[in-house]
């Protein structure tokens, strides 16, 4: 029997083809809880919430053009009693241990790695401490291209009016960006959160947003606040023709 392959269905077929390799790695001696939210588009054939235990990876695919991801880890958690976005300690969501894939965006302060790919022939992806820190995160690639860190643990020297939670011995898993801890009292009009007056680059500098040089400093690589992108190491970008495979570690090597 001879088979015809029109063009349109060479492209249907290279379409459900277009899938890109995630692999997320535990590399820190606690189980945590990564999760995983979409913010457009096609979602990954994946579970949003999943348990992993200390030194365990899981590799799975998400679409090529995936818009909006991010994926985070949780501290302390317990959902056989409390099955929420309070299930955890940090970055809780919406349904538990598996996200809510329409609003289980995860509950600051949460570490995040964020990807955009394949948009205009680019891939754009960095880690993000903009809804805070809660654990070390770096974003690898097997292509070349660069790598997206935060490798330092940022709770115990936080500065005191941004630290927090805490754990039941009072050790600090977690570090709120200076928005979330309302510093300045109005989070809509706020130099801190880039919002109201201060919702343009120009009028939201780095210079404004309390303790952005603690993030910076420690966590060079990593995007500290939401206009952070002139600091030329907050994103990072790789050729999408490369079809680099991720790998985010959590905890990685300082």
């Amino acid at each position: 029997m001879k088979l015809l392959y029109t063009a349109s269905t060479l492209a249907l077929a290279s379409g459900a083809l277009a899938q890109r390799t995630i692999t997320v790695y535990n590399a820190c001696p606690f189980t945590i809880w990564p999760a995983m939210f979409t913010g457009s588009g096609t979602l990954p054939d994946y579970t949003t919430g999943w348990e992993a235990a200390e030194y365990t990876a899981v590799t799975f695919t998400v679409p090529s053009d995936w818009t909006a991801g991010r994926i985070w880890g949780r501290r302390d958690c317990d959902f056989s009693t409390n099955p929420g976005p309070n299930s955890c300690l940090d970055g809780g969501c919406n349904g538990g241990l598996v996200c809510d894939p329409t609003d289980g965006t995860g509950v600051p302060p949460a570490s995040l790695a964020e990807f955009t790919l394949g948009a205009g022939g680019v891939d754009y992806y960095d880690v993000s401490l903009v809804d805070g820190y809660n654990l070390p995160v770096s974003i690898t690639n097997n292509v070349g291209c660069g790598e997206a860190d935060c490798a330092v643990d940022l709770g115990p020297d936080c500065p005191a009016a941004l630290q927090g939670p805490y754990d039941s011995t009072g050790f600090p898993v977690g570090c709120k960006s200076a928005c979330e801890a309302n510093l300045d009292g109005d989070p809509t009009n706020s130099a801190n959160c880039c919002t109201g007056e201060y919702d343009t680059a120009a009028t939201c500098p780095s210079s404004g947003v309390a303790y952005y040089s603690y993030f910076k400093s420690n966590c060079p690589n990593s995007y500290c606040y939401a206009y952070d992108e002139s600091s030329g190491t907050a994103l990072w970008t790789c050729d999408s023709s490369l079809n680099a495979e991720y790998t985010i570690t959590f905890c990685p090597a300082s």
